[in-house]
């Protein structure tokens, strides 16, 4: 008797997850491992639409992955716009620091040694519009990285912005440039 209050819910549940799923990308099916991630009002920021998020988990791919296509409207626009539009080593930079920490925090203090990582910033076209892409690996010689690409352009109003990130380079690229189509 405890199993049908289960299902209830659990149905319940699932049909309040109806409609916030994103449209997904047609490039990176769901018959390929891709799961559409749901969006639905998680974002609570003015200026920002999440359109689509997809994953792809390590026992269903080649290689783990994650795309999204995201756009921005108003001051977020202009702020994100100038930031990707930077110069490329003063990103790498930025994305090599850590986080400052929060007003009435703790202090953190860096890790003595050399970095665990390096961080590079390059930029590509693809689909006619610029993009970047952030590789990041250990220092240690394990062979471990990840690589963010990201393809970005105005349309009227908004700024949309594709993003997909796997463990390199040549797959992110593909990966954004499929999201940055289904836009």
């Amino acid at each position: 008797m405890r199993i049908v209050p289960l299902l209830l819910g659990s149905a319940l549940l699932l049909a309040a997850c109806t409609g916030r799923f994103g449209p997904g990308i047609a490039e990176l099916p769901a018959s390929g491992g891709w799961t559409p991630l749901p969006i639905g009002a998680w974002v609570l920021n003015d200026g920002i639409e999440a359109r689509t998020m997809v994953f792809c988990p390590r026992e269903a791919c080649p290689q783990q992955g994650f795309a999204s296509v995201i756009a921005f409207s108003g001051d977020e626009a202009a702020r994100i716009e100038q930031a990707l539009q930077a110069d490329p080593a003063r990103l790498a930079r930025l994305f090599a620091k850590p986080p400052a920490s929060q007003p009435g925090a703790h202090k953190t203090t860096r890790p003595k040694g050399p970095p665990k990582s390096t961080t590079s910033v390059s930029r590509f076209e693809a689909e006619g519009v610029v993009g970047l892409l952030v590789e990041i690996a250990a220092s240690d010689g394990s062979g471990k990285s990840a690589t963010t690409a990201i393809l970005h352009g105005r349309e009227s109003e908004r700024l949309v912005v594709a993003l997909a990130v796997s463990p390199d380079a040549a797959t992110a690229r593909r990966d954004a440039v499929s999201a940055w189509r289904s836009r």
